[in-house]
């Protein structure tokens, strides 16, 4: 099975405790997603639950043509104000694993992420890869990057 690696990066002008406490809470998510996605956790969460090791948290999401898909996360590690790793137990990925790293710089905060995932279908999903999956998964983050400008400015 291929597996895909993709990295982004973004410079935030907040400090970390701020930073954190907006990633680290997984209802915030769906606002740094794109609307078209219908993105929306399912998992029975306050606006103040914050990520542990071991959370679940379900979505239900639409990737594609509008067609609604279960996505179940798990928080399988944290390192407080450092860094934190979902991994998809249920959902449209044969594999993923997305790593947030946060780190202090002059002016604000360093946000890295490192995503591994797999499509699977052999031939097939490495096709998908290069005519849909790829662009989808930059097109995600590249509205990520400017959604969190909007909310926390540009550094």
């Amino acid at each position: 099975m291929k597996t895909y690696r993709l990295e982004f990066t973004q410079k935030v002008p907040v400090d970390l405790d701020t930073a954190w406490d907006f990633f680290s809470s997984p209802l915030n998510l769906s606002e740094i997603t794109p609307k078209d996605m219908t993105f929306d956790v399912t998992s029975p969460l306050q606006k103040d639950t914050k990520m542990y090791p071991g959370m679940i948290i379900t979505y239900k999401v639409s990737p594609l043509l509008g067609i609604k898909l279960n996505w179940m996360t798990e928080i399988t590690h944290i390192k407080d104000k450092e860094y934190f790793i979902d991994e998809q137990r249920f959902g449209p990925f044969a594999f993923w694993h997305h790593n947030h790293h946060f780190e202090t710089v002059e002016g604000g905060v360093l946000m890295h992420d490192i995503l591994h995932y797999a499509i699977g279908w052999g031939p097939i999903g490495s096709i998908a890869n290069a005519i849909v999956v790829n662009n989808k998964i930059n097109n995600i983050f590249n509205f990520r990057y400017k959604k969190v400008e909007e909310l926390f400015g540009k550094l």
